[in-house]
């Protein structure tokens, strides 16, 4: 981050951040490119493998019974900060490889939101470098991906039920309710106790009862919010939303 402040400034021909902050106040429309600046991307496909193991044995085949009981067509997933795609299609590799075969008759619709728009175009883009899929089980590498002079791209089948929409989870979120939400990394490690709050809040408004909420293992939720939810697997931050009452 601070070399990325540091090459703005030569960029604005600011000497310092002092002069820096008096830019701000007088060009608010820079705060975007701050604000922007301030995002760390680190991603790969199936990262933190335990996670994944864990959705693909027992979590979503919980779903897909819950989204069954509901008479639901699909199961619901939001992946939050999705960045260039790997999570989103981790998890559309992982229900169609390991969980659609026992739920024929469902589907599953998987909606990634990222606030930053170059990010979005690569994840629909769908090419990867080698180093993205370091931690990808070798049966997936046949299967899910091309390889092409250019990479690594994810097949369409894979990528058909994904969809990306830029959003700042702070200000917006997307419409209609979520049997899974993917939260890692973002919110609870970034954000002020506060905004913390609000955000999860708009999370639980979204996640189905039953739902589950995953966030990083690392992370912690803020209370007393957090109450609303039941861990399932703190040490790998799996959370349910409780039931009413």
């Amino acid at each position: 981050m601070c070399k990325r402040v540091d090459r703005r400034l030569k960029e604005l021909q600011l000497p310092d951040t002092r002069a820096y902050r008096s830019f701000l106040k007088t060009h608010p429309e820079e705060w975007d490119f701050l604000d922007a600046a301030c995002s760390i991307t680190i991603s790969r496909f199936y990262r933190d493998r335990l996670v994944f193991d864990h959705l693909g044995t027992l979590l979503l085949p919980g779903l897909a019974e819950l989204a069954s009981s509901q008479n639901e067509l699909s199961v619901r997933c939001w992946s939050v900060g999705c960045g260039s795609g790997e999570e989103p299609y981790t998890l559309a590799i992982l229900w169609q490889l390991t969980v659609a075969p026992r739920f024929p008759h469902l589907g599953m619709h998987i909606t990634a939101t990222d606030i930053d728009s170059y990010l979005l175009q690569r994840a629909r883009r769908a090419w990867y470098p080698a180093s993205s899929l370091r931690d990808v089980p070798r049966e997936w590498m046949r299967i899910a991906f091309d390889e092409t002079p250019r990479g690594y791209r994810v097949r369409e089948v894979f990528r058909r039920d994904v969809e990306f929409a830029l959003q700042d989870i702070r200000r917006e979120q997307p419409s209609g309710g979520f049997h899974l939400v993917l939260c890692r990394n973002l919110v609870f490690t970034y954000f002020e106790e506060a905004l913390q709050r609000e955000v999860l809040d708009h999370i639980l408004e979204h996640l189905e009862e039953g739902g589950i909420l995953v966030i990083g293992h690392r992370e912690t939720l803020p209370q007393p919010i957090a109450g609303a939810l039941k861990a399932w697997n703190a040490d790998l931050g799996i959370y349910r939303k409780r039931s009413p009452g």
